[in-house]
């Protein structure tokens, strides 16, 4: 019954949000108090705010079976890469984009890969992901460390990068053992994605989607 409640609750604080904070139009600055000041709501628009947030995280779970890589790709590791040697190997500047297979590679392969699972869909909706990135010891063209994410939608690739650069650093640092975050990240990135992508993080490494 209090579960029943609760979803009731839910719902009403949506439909009330949906009323009392209409979306900004695209390109617009965020502005936290425009809905619920204009609406006069105080903490119940806060409220609303907060919970609007929490369903777009990338990590919830979410009813879209691309979040997670499938079964087949479990990740794997480049044996090469150890806790002891790594400000010799992928803490070097610049070791993961050497170490990247070239796209007359991985072109052909994303190909194959988008013709067996996404047939007819555009090359671009998708990235060839490491699913333990190349710059914490991934394995560069092992199969099952290979897969495609959407880039569009909740915890897309765009996301996961986020992820990755984060977790390099924390890596580099020493603040996170390189084991642990390829076992964290191979056994569910959204949730190392909760663990480590906070903001705090974020703002401290200064990560740009486009570096």
């Amino acid at each position: 019954m209090r579960a029943r409640a609760l979803l009731g609750g839910m719902a009403v604080v949506g439909l009330v949000a949906l009323s009392h904070h209409p979306s900004p139009a695209p390109g617009s600055p965020a502005d936290p108090r425009t809905g619920c000041e204009k609406a006069g709501a105080g903490d119940f628009c806060a409220a609303v705010a907060g919970l609007s947030k929490a369903l777009r995280s990338p990590v919830l779970p979410l009813p879209r079976p691309d979040i997670l890589p499938p079964p087949t790709t479990p990740g794997a590791i480049d044996a090469r890469v150890t806790q002891a040697n790594i400000d010799r190997t992928i803490c070097v500047p610049g070791y993961a984009r050497s170490a990247r297979p070239a796209y007359s590679v991985t072109g052909p392969l994303k190909r194959r890969m988008m013709d067996a699972v996404h047939p007819g869909e555009p090359m671009a909706n998708y990235e060839l992901d490491h699913l333990i990135p190349i710059s914490i010891g991934g394995a560069p063209l092992d199969p099952r460390d290979l897969w495609l994410q959407a880039r569009r939608g909740q915890a897309n690739a765009g996301d996961k990068n986020v992820l990755a650069y984060v977790i390099w650093r924390l890596v580099c640092k020493h603040r996170v053992p390189l084991e642990t975050a390829q076992q964290a990240i191979s056994h569910d990135w959204t949730r190392a994605y909760a663990i480590y992508a906070t903001p705090a993080n974020v703002a401290e490494y200064h990560f740009r989607h486009g570096e």
